[in-house]
C-alpha cells in the first residue's frame, strides 16, 4: 500500500511539474507617481524596466516575480521627491479567461537614489532605504509572447521618516513585456 500512495504521488508531482508553463523575458513602461496623504503634491511621470520570470501552474494561476529599476516620487511647486528604486514585486496571477489575468501581491523596494528637496534647500530629508508596497493590477498574455499589465502599487511604509505624517508611495504603471519561452 505505501508503494502505491508513494508512485501516484510521484506521478502527480511528475505530471505537475512537466504541465508548468515557465515565462521568462523583459519589460518596461511608464510609473505614474505620487506620495500619499501629503497635501500640495502632483504626479511625477517615470519609467520603469527590467525582466521578470513566472510560473503558470495550472490554466488559471500562476505566479510571477519582476526585477525592476523604477522611478518614483512626487512634485509640488516648491520641490520634489525624487526617488529611484530597484522593486521585486512577486504577483498571484489569476486567469479569468485565455490571456486575461488579474493579479495580487508584495513588493520590495530598494532606494537606489533620493533626491528630497524643498525649493533651493535639497536632501531635507533621507529616504528609508527599503520600501514595501501591494499590488493590485490586471494584464493580458498575448498568444505570441507580448505582455500588458496596468498595476497600482500602494505603499506600506513611509518613505521618509524625517518628514510627519504618512508619506508612503502611490504608483499607477503601465508596462509592456516580452516573453522569451
Amino acid at each position: 500500500m505505501k508503494k502505491l500512495i508513494v508512485a501516484v504521488i510521484t506521478l502527480f508531482i511528475g505530471t505537475t511539474a512537466f504541465s508548468q508553463e515557465i515565462d521568462l523575458g523583459i519589460k518596461a513602461g511608464a510609473n505614474f507617481a505620487n506620495i500619499s496623504d501629503a497635501s500640495g503634491l502632483s504626479n511625477k511621470t517615470g519609467f520603469q524596466a527590467g525582466i521578470f520570470g513566472g510560473v503558470k501552474f495550472t490554466d488559471k494561476v500562476g505566479i510571477q516575480a519582476d526585477l525592476l529599476y523604477s522611478q518614483q516620487g512626487a512634485e509640488f511647486d516648491a520641490g520634489e521627491f525624487d526617488l529611484s528604486y530597484v522593486n521585486i514585486p512577486v504577483v498571484l496571477k489569476y486567469y479569468l479567461v485565455q490571456g486575461l489575468n488579474i493579479q495580487a501581491g508584495p513588493q520590495f523596494g530598494f532606494v537606489v537614489d533620493d533626491k528630497i528637496s524643498i525649493g533651493v534647500f535639497e536632501d531635507i530629508a533621507e529616504a528609508e532605504t527599503t520600501d514595501v508596497s501591494g499590488i493590485v493590477g490586471a494584464g493580458y498574455d498575448f498568444p505570441f509572447g507580448v505582455r500588458l499589465d496596468a498595476r497600482y502599487n500602494f505603499g506600506l511604509t513611509d518613505v521618509s521618516k524625517d518628514i510627519d505624517g504618512k508619506n508612503r508611495n502611490s504608483v499607477f504603471s503601465l508596462a509592456l513585456g516580452y516573453s522569451f519561452l
